[in-house]
């Protein structure tokens, strides 16, 4: 960065505060940052954090927390708290390959999932854009393959050596590592429904690779493209540098040239061996994986096994992952108000949003104790910013709602829990299921059944020379949770959805639900 940032207030006097000002602009994408300004009042948010957090250890050579930047939120005090800071952790370079590579902790789940069900859509992810131009099939088809060139997340499989899973990663040159562009020709009324199948179908992720596109055209100018990844080889994330690399590598293609992309630090196969190195074996009990193992078992002790939800129907011995969404909004001016109230209470917009989730389905009947699963990026590293791979993990947020907490109050809880979990993020969902052993059961998911998210990862964009881009919204008919809520920056406000069971539920008590959520948030804006 630019080390020499003018500011607006107070100037950055030292050389610590003179490193933080330019890192703080940087992430933040300001021209200057003064000693005395405030991350979160300049706009940072929780994903925001974490890159800063892994800018300071690249410049600084400094392992910070996310709660260091919560407690000391300016230039200056954060300044001062990088004199106690620990010494940068191992840094993610490319490794020596061993001839097996192992599954990240993230995939191993993924990869048992899938073995246990068979080839479906559940673990899907989608990225669906109308295309309104002229689109060349072959330039399109040829970039698919230079996007599976690049990233070797996208020409992995998985193949089971005795019950044991391995990455094993094609050559760029093997035709299997090659997408096909599955092309069709389909009406309007059509669209839909083709959309949804296509979407919807399985991956044999033993030996087909995670990738597939569909190229559907309603007329000569007119198409849609589907490019489905499986979730062992992408996540939310994923999607924005895969739609910045496939226009990249199509505007070469049409050009009759090959794309000139920069090069990847390190690949997926990189950080699965990195992460085995960094957190250590739970074995040993001086590991970092048995430390936040450790934190996990006394912050979950004692959860409820099932969350008491207003359920329509009884819950069936096996649930069918069967579900809908339903749209509603958070207005901007809510949601203005909602800002404030964050920053007045040393919080974060996700942190007001869960604890009005958490009040909601305590009304509701679901008692005090009040676990809400939730993803976090993963990406820890700005290494791993470019990316495609499986980064995702899932965070447990135990709300606790006992001795009737004013809703301030409820947001110290939230922060407290919030900010442990964050500094425990390492330990992959799956291990934790392990290390718990809660009560296996086929009608629920395991530790919680109901997620929150708040969506403010990278929009991925995709460019075609010649070609109006935009978004194709898909019929996703899946649920992997009882409920769950996100929420993402719109243009009039924010955008939430409600993924729900339908084995469960009737769409007109989740109408309910999003209403209700949305009159909490209006309460406790207007008097927290």
């Amino acid at each position: 960065p630019d080390f020499a940032v003018l500011s607006a207030g107070r100037a950055p006097a030292t050389p610590r505060e003179v490193l933080l000002a330019a890192l703080f602009a940087e992430v933040l994408d300001l021209d200057s940052v003064s000693a005395d300004d405030s991350f979160f009042d300049l706009g940072g948010h929780s994903l925001l954090a974490t890159r800063l957090i892994s800018r300071i250890r690249t410049e600084a050579g400094a392992e910070l927390t996310v709660r260091a930047l919560f407690e000391t939120p300016t230039v200056a005090a954060l300044a001062a708290a990088l004199d106690g800071a620990a010494t940068a952790r191992q840094a993610l370079v490319p490794q020596d390959r061993p001839e097996e590579v192992p599954l990240s902790h993230a995939q191993r789940r993924m990869w048992f999932l899938s073995h246990f069900d068979g080839p479906s859509g559940t673990y899907n992810l989608g990225l669906s854009l109308r295309l309104r131009g002229r689109v060349d099939a072959s330039a399109l088809e040829a970039a698919l393959a230079d996007l599976t060139a690049r990233h070797e997340a996208l020409r992995t499989v998985f193949p089971d050596t005795d019950g044991r899973p391995r990455q094993l990663v094609l050559a760029p040159a093997d035709p299997a590592s090659r997408p096909l562009l599955h092309r069709a020709t389909v009406s309007a009324p059509a669209l839909d429904e083709e959309l949804a199948r296509a979407a919807g179908e399985g991956f044999d992720i033993t030996r087909e690779i995670p990738l597939r596109a569909h190229l559907l055209t309603l007329a000569e100018d007119d198409h849609v493209l589907l490019v489905v990844v499986h979730h062992i080889a992408g996540d939310g994330w994923s999607l924005a540098p895969l739609a910045r690399d496939l226009g990249q590598a199509y505007a070469a293609r049409l050009d009759g040239r090959a794309p000139e992309f920069t090069p990847l630090p390190v690949q997926y196969a990189d950080y699965t061996l990195w992460q085995r190195e960094v957190l250590g074996d739970e074995d040993d009990p001086a590991s970092e994986l048995s430390r936040q193992v450790d934190h996990w078992r006394a912050a979950l002790a004692g959860l409820p096994e099932e969350l008491a939800l207003p359920t329509d129907r009884p819950r069936p011995a096996r649930l069918s992952y069967r579900g809908e969404t339903l749209a509603f909004t958070v207005p901007a001016a809510l949601r203005t108000r909602l800002d404030a109230l964050a920053r007045t209470s040393g919080t974060s917009l996700f942190m007001v949003v869960q604890a009005a989730l958490a009040t909601l389905l305590h009304r509701l009947g679901a008692g005090t104790d009040i676990p809400l699963g939730s993803p976090v990026a993963g990406r820890t590293d700005e290494s791993l910013d470019e990316l495609v791979g499986f980064f995702v993990n899932t965070l447990v947020l135990r709300t606790d709602l006992s001795g009737d907490p004013t809703f301030r109050e409820l947001l110290d809880r939230v922060r407290e829990t919030d900010l442990a979990a964050y500094a425990n993020q390492d330990v992959p969902f799956e291990r934790l299921v392990d290390a718990l052993d809660p009560e296996r059961s086929m009608a629920r998911h395991p530790l919680f059944q109901v997620s929150f998210q708040l969506q403010n990862i990278p929009s991925d964009q995709l460019a075609l020379p010649g070609v109006e881009v935009t978004p194709q919204p898909v019929r996703l008919d899946t649920a992997k949770f009882d409920l769950s809520f996100t929420l993402a920056e719109g243009e009039s406000g924010l955008e939430g959805s409600v993924e729900y069971a339908v084995d469960l539920f009737d769409r007109v008590t989740v109408e309910s639900l999003a209403g209700r959520l949305v009159a909490v948030l209006e309460a406790v804006a207007a008097d927290p």
